[in-house]
């Protein structure tokens, strides 16, 4: 079996894409060891010692390394055990872990959405869904639409996008700049 691997632009993580369907529907984001505890392959990561951060995509998994981490010494490693997990044909989540899809925990903070901006709240989901999550996906991570109000769309970039460098750039140079041009009714793009 032949995994590739890609960088992304967050130096800390890297893109493992083994050639084989990883998530049938939705995301998953494991941001520490007690979250991983749903998936057999997720907590394998985290013994590793080294990774921070495990994120399954439809193609491919994302892992974090903690800050000064060596990933020529933890890249063999991460290999090992995605080989072993898929040679051996596990499950990729525990049968309670449900079907795996992640439902971000929410804050209640963040604003509901207006019914009055159902319209407006359509088209940011589907641009976003179209144009802006395979391109996220492209770097190893998803982005979730979180809410809209009064011009100002919260989002919550995950996998190799969370805390990335330049996710603030990706955010108002790029996503910001586009959902502004084709809804003229957001004015800002803020990280939730």
């Amino acid at each position: 079996m032949l995994i590739e691997t890609e960088t992304t632009p967050n130096p800390s993580t890297l893109k493992f894409m083994p050639g084989r369907t990883v998530m049938e529907n939705g995301t998953r984001d494991f941001a520490d060891p007690e979250e991983a505890e749903a998936s057999p392959l997720a907590e394998a990561l985290f013994s590793l010692g080294d990774v921070t951060g495990v994120f399954f995509g439809g193609d491919f998994i994302s892992v974090t390394a903690a800050p000064g981490t060596d990933w020529i010494v933890l890249k063999p490693e991460v290999l090992a055990v995605l080989l072993d997990h898929y040679t051996a044909d596990m499950p990729l989540f525990r049968p309670s872990a449900g079907n795996g899809i992640a439902v971000p925990q929410e804050s209640d903070e963040l604003p509901l959405d207006d019914p009055q901006d159902a319209e407006i709240v359509d088209q940011i989901k589907e641009l976003i869904d179209t144009r802006v999550r395979p391109a996220v996906a492209n770097d190893g991570g998803d982005i979730i639409y979180r809410g809209f109000q009064r011009g100002v769309v919260f989002l919550r970039m995950q996998g190799a996008c969370a805390g990335c460098p330049s996710s603030t750039a990706t955010l108002k140079q790029g996503i910001e700049q586009l959902l502004k041009h084709y809804v003229p009714e957001v004015t800002e793009v803020r990280a939730a």
